[in-house]
């Protein structure tokens, strides 16, 4: 293989999480049924929000987004991994890599993104209600789902396309279970300078930003609260932000915890495994933490199941 010309790289080979052949069949039971319970989790939260003429809010509207979102993220990487294993190969070719890599940070970058919209949401509930529905209008809500698709395309086009001017040589194997940039970057025999330059100041503005405007909303959410007389209205007010904070939380708390991991240990496969939280079992989660927690989406749901 030539080093120089990357359009000669013709495959790259995804270890995976584990290459002990005893292995692979629980991880291909245990992915499929996380999978499984992804989709349909989140096609009955879509369902439950768009059958509902009570559901029809802005928050509503956002998490059903989401929801979606969730289904896209885990199906960029989940069923290839999947096939890799009922066909036990480790193959994927440079088109096919350059794709899912797109696809991925495209809906995670959506994921954070509707994230700081529903926060945002939650700020003009509580902190401004007598102006909630003249500045949460449905135009304004179309518009910020606008913002957040252009910006998450914009940032994922990107990086794609830095990738594609990188030459490879003939290390080709990639520690994890799908095209992750980082690990697809530092293959390259060429120069990454402009790569990393870039995935770094994308990636530190896409968490710092966002993770900022999360912090302030909720600052100010709480202030309010706390200015609240009765422990009933207090409670009914951080009832309606308390799923939204779990999910927060939960998909930021993986991320951080995969950043540092990946900062602290030199072993990639160990990062893979640690990326599974937020690339598998976040989005598994999300349709539990608001169908437990949420007083409306559980009777949606009753009623769309009955």
């Amino acid at each position: 293989m030539e080093p120089g010309n990357h359009t000669h790289v013709p495959e790259f080979i995804l270890l995976g999480l584990s290459e002990e052949a005893e292995l692979q069949p629980i991880l291909f039971g245990l992915f499929l049924s996380m999978y499984l319970v992804t989709f349909t989790g989140n096609l009955l939260i879509i369902l439950a929000i768009t059958t509902d003429s009570h559901l029809h809010t802005p928050m509503y509207f956002f998490l059903s987004n989401l929801s979606f979102t969730d289904i896209c993220f885990t199906s960029t990487t989940v069923p290839k991994m999947l096939m890799n294993i009922y066909m036990q190969t480790k193959v994927i070719t440079y088109e096919d890599c350059i794709t899912q890599m797109y696809f991925f940070l495209l809906f995670a970058g959506l994921d954070n993104f509707l994230l700081t919209v529903m926060a945002y949401d939650r700020f003009v509930a509580i902190c401004h209600p007598l102006h909630y529905t003249v500045i949460m209008n449905p135009r304004f809500c179309c518009l910020l789902l606008l913002v957040c698709c252009v910006l998450s395309f914009v940032q994922s086009l990107l990086n794609s396309l830095l990738v594609l001017r990188l030459s490879f040589c003939t290390e080709l194997e990639i520690s994890h279970f799908f095209c992750e940039l980082n690990q697809v970057v530092h293959l390259a025999c060429s120069d990454t300078f402009l790569n990393d330059l870039v995935m770094y100041l994308v990636s530190g503005s896409l968490g710092v930003i966002p993770f900022t405007g999360i912090l302030f909303s909720y600052m100010k959410i709480v202030s309010s609260i706390l200015k609240i007389s009765s422990a009933g209205g207090k409670y009914k007010a951080f009832s309606t932000c308390g799923s939204h904070l779990s999910v927060v939380s939960l998909f930021y708390g993986t991320a951080l915890g995969v950043y540092l991991s990946s900062a602290a240990i030199e072993n990639s496969r160990a990062t893979a495994v640690a990326s599974v939280m937020y690339t598998v079992a976040t989005p598994m989660l999300n349709p539990f933490i608001y169908s437990l927690r949420n007083k409306d989406i559980k009777q949606a749901l009753r009623k769309l199941l009955s």
